[in-house]
């Protein structure tokens, strides 16, 4: 079985997060977390850089040492040092590392002192009070835990009993399918729909329509895949596997004149296709993934323009198709003309090595460059955040300097002087107004004490918008998909205290965070509060989760006006002004 990036990336996470819980060097830890990021995107098979003998050292951020831990896992499915870590500690303990609250510290006395090595011996330690007797834990830490071990399970419960992946690894999981499929020969239309071609945060499995000249020889195909575990089912027109990676994935093969209604159907959402087969029988249509039939006669379902028009409606976009206002929109000739990827000119949030970057300001400008960008923003951390590196006054000066001679040196893209500031508790700034005024533009983030009240929290960020040189909110929930809940804030509050203030909200494109989510873009958009669409890149092919910023943005109905850096420098400038 061929072992994939995201596989090596895993064996790495779980092995910095057992080191982490021994609490050894924290260099060494972030040097595996760093390896692992720097995998995970990777557009090319690690495992067939292996076998050809490409120098794994030329990856950024990838060494000697690593370099051969990655040659050992390609080529075993395995890490031996994870595996004699492991006969230390339980390797179960690294999925309590997933619950808010519980860092390594917390984990190794958990362990030590009631020898907890599961999330299902934390719930009943919780539950019968054992926790609060520990030092470090108290009444609150184990309600708290309890809440955040309750949550996730609610959420699992909510989803089927299924877990449910990030659009990321789903999307790393259905093109490499797809593009197997595609190379068949019977293969005429291959399409993944369901939540994945609505580009939802997370993906519960995954929809695979195909129309081909012959049925069973394409299914045969589909079932021999690399990476199936279990065949679940297999038929003519349709079969189900399980992948090794726990995730199942459907194949539909439907008739051309079908197509476009199958594709509508499978694709979502179910209040979608509700609210449209309500309209088909106002007006004496049946519709369903077979086609739109009046009587027995189909009068449409090749395409799903043809579906949509059967019932007056314009083509709806499927990051729209959720049922919040789209047929009304369509209805009146309101839907809005969505932003695209190639409408963005610029990245307004990323990382160099000045900080917790891979690479050095020069490196991240050409990079962009070659992505046809106008411009970027460096924006490291502050000071405060001691474990990223963050810049005090003397070295935000030093690269300040840098970028002016780079701006000499380099054409076609222009490197604007940035930084990402910390708010800390009070909601003070982590750097004065005498360093914050020779910037370009200031981004501020809450980094640290995510469990202040909800009105503490509010008032901790709307203190950060008041300082006039202030420009965008980064990542404003501050949750990461699956592993962090947004922290309490009142966001429509600060929607609208960001319009008063000339500020702006940062729609985060990292595929962990996503963070502003849809609700909360359209709820900008209403207001009027543009919003940045960033990657917070710290290594070129992070520039690339620029297409999961756009897909949120998208779903968050947001037009190019919507969008800051899809202006020019000369109008991005004049937006900037406070």
């Amino acid at each position: 079985m061929p072992v994939h990036n995201n596989d090596i990336a895993d064996i790495f996470n779980e092995f910095a997060d057992l080191l982490e819980i021994k609490r050894a060097n924290p260099f060494r830890i972030r040097s595996y977390r760093n390896a692992a990021r720097t995998l995970t995107g990777q557009s090319r098979n690690i495992s067939d850089m292996v076998r050809e003998g490409d120098d794994l050292t030329q990856l950024p951020g990838i060494g000697k040492d690593l370099a051969a831990k990655i040659k050992e896992i390609a080529e075993t499915g395995e890490l031996s040092k994870l595996n004699d870590l492991k006969k230390e500690l339980p390797d179960d303990l690294s999925k309590l590392m997933k619950i808010p609250g519980l860092g390594p510290k917390k984990i190794k006395v958990l362990f030590q002192d009631l020898g907890i090595a599961s999330v299902k011996s934390l719930k009943k330690a919780a539950q019968g009070h054992k926790l609060r007797e520990l030092e470090g834990f108290g009444d609150k830490t184990e309600q708290n835990i309890l809440g955040e071990i309750e949550r996730i399970e609610e959420e699992i419960k909510k989803h089927g009993g299924k877990e449910r992946i990030k659009l990321f690894r789903a999307e790393q999981i259905a093109e490499k399918y797809r593009e197997y499929l595609e190379k068949h020969k019977e293969a005429e239309k291959i399409q993944v729909a369901g939540s994945y071609r609505r580009r939802r945060e997370t993906v519960g499995d995954l929809d695979i329509l195909a129309v081909c000249g012959k049925e069973t020889g394409l299914m045969d195909h589909f079932v021999g895949y690399e990476d199936v575990e279990k065949i679940i089912s297999k038929g003519k027109t349709k079969s189900s596997v399980l992948l090794r990676a726990g995730f199942q994935v459907d194949l539909r093969v439907v008739q051309p004149e079908s197509y476009g209604a199958a594709l509508l159907y499978f694709t979502g959402s179910k209040d979608h296709n509700i609210a449209v087969r309500k309209i088909g029988v106002g007006k004496n249509l049946k519709i369903n993934e077979y086609g739109v039939f009046k009587g027995d006669r189909q009068i449409a379902g090749k395409t799903e323009s043809e579906v949509y028009k059967a019932v007056g409606l314009p083509f709806i976009e499927p990051e729209l198709r959720e049922d919040r206002g789209e047929i009304e929109a369509g209805q009146k000739g309101n839907l809005p003309r969505l932003v695209e990827l190639g409408d963005i000119r610029g990245d307004l949030h990323m990382h160099t090595r000045y900080s917790d970057g891979r690479l050095t300001i020069k490196e991240m400008a050409e990079a962009a460059r070659n992505k046809g960008y106008e411009y970027i923003a460096v924006s490291d951390h502050s000071k405060h955040l001691t474990v990223a590196n963050g810049l005090d006054e003397r070295r935000l000066a030093e690269q300040m300097k840098e970028i002016d001679k780079l701006n000499q040196e380099l054409k076609d893209i222009r490197i604007l002087k940035s930084i990402e500031l910390d708010i800390l508790e009070d909601g003070a700034l982590d750097l004065p107004d005498e360093v914050l005024k020779d910037l370009d533009l200031v981004l501020c983030s809450v980094h640290y004490r995510f469990n202040l009240s909800l009105e503490k929290q509010t008032k901790r960020i709307l203190k950060a918008m008041d300082n006039p040189y202030v420009n965008i909110i980064c990542h404003p929930s501050g949750r990461l998909i699956n592993e962090r809940p947004p922290y309490e804030v009142n966001m429509e509050k600060l929607i609208k205290s960001a319009k008063e203030r000339n500020c702006f909200m940062e729609l985060n494109a990292h595929p962990d965070r996503l963070d502003l989510n849809d609700i909360y873009c359209k709820m900008a958009k209403k207001e009027g509060v543009k919003v940045a669409v960033s990657t917070d890149a710290h290594a070129q092919n992070d520039l690339d989760f620029m297409r999961f910023g756009v897909g949120q943005a998208r779903r968050g109905w947001l037009e190019t006006g919507d969008v800051l850096n899809t202006r020019s420098w000369k109008d991005l400038s004049e937006e900037l002004g406070r």
